[in-house]
């Protein structure tokens, strides 16, 4: 990986129609605002200065992980990547560990491009994502704070990811998705870019550059409200079990990790 540290200008494309499109309608110009390259020796814990931990079970989900801030479940592996490992262990009364971390109170932004590189888990009732949850979320909950899904699979179907936004009325078994699916291989045995590209008016999902998901207010079920013009904070995180995944099985290998190349935030230019 080349040139980490630097302050960079990426020129990216908006697609010209909602749908998987790999046209443009025109360049727009974001400038490097925040990074983790996650260089560092192995076994150090994230950046304190942008990432704290989410310490806990279940997250509303049903999930089957205890997060923790310990070294096995979340930390540097020396070769300039964050390893997130889910085990197979009993721990705070839960028969998994894994970790959850967000830059919340670090660092909160309002448009611009997400992006991470990533290569993901494989198995039964594994759940990793990237996302961004709204800043608000303490004083108006979740959904009414927004929640934008940049990367979220099923470990069951690694050759199938999903893209989508959480907001009221349009959340949890409903909210407003979108796929890609690889023609072969799969997500667990390489890494992928992830993105989104997100303005006032819509969010548009990018994997490896190829747009395949946009949304936007017009998508959004009658009375409802767009509530993405606010500042959002990121998570990672690989969860075990889980209402949308179920639980995991014989076929489950662990320890299961997520390795994550950087992560990088793009913001409009004046």
């Amino acid at each position: 990986m080349s040139g980490r540290g630097a302050v960079a200008l990426a020129l990216l494309t908006l697609a010209a129609a909602p749908g998987c499109s790999e046209e443009s309608e025109a360049p727009a110009v974001y400038g490097l605002i925040w990074q983790d390259e996650f260089d560092g020796p192995a076994g150090q814990l994230p950046d304190p200065a942008k990432w704290r931990f989410d310490l806990g079970t279940d997250w509303g989900n049903a999930q089957l992980e205890y997060d923790t801030n310990r070294p096995e479940n979340c930390s540097l592996d020396g070769q300039g990547h964050l390893a997130i490992t889910a085990i197979e262990e009993e721990y705070e009364g839960q028969p998994y560990t894994s970790a959850r971390i967000k830059t919340k109170g670090l660092f909160e932004r309002m448009h611009g491009r997400f992006e991470a590189r990533i290569k993901l888990p494989v198995g039964q009732g594994l759940w990793p994502a990237f996302w961004l949850l709204g800043n608000d979320i303490d004083t108006v909950g979740w959904p009414g704070c927004g929640e934008i899904d940049i990367m979220e699979y099923r470990g069951q179907y690694p050759r199938t990811l999903v893209g989508t936004i959480h907001g009221p009325g349009y959340s949890g078994g409903n909210p407003i998705t979108g796929t890609h699916t690889l023609g072969q291989g799969g997500f667990n045995l390489g890494y992928h870019d992830f993105a989104i590209e997100w303005d006032a008016t819509s969010v548009t999902w990018l994997v490896d550059g190829f747009i395949y998901h946009r949304a936007t207010p017009a998508d959004l079920p009658g009375g409802t409200e767009w509530v993405f013009n606010h500042p959002f904070f990121i998570i990672l995180n690989v969860a075990v079990g889980g209402r949308w995944v179920g639980a995991p099985d014989e076929t489950t290998v662990f320890p299961q990790t997520m390795l994550v190349d950087h992560v990088r935030v793009y913001g409009t230019q004046p």
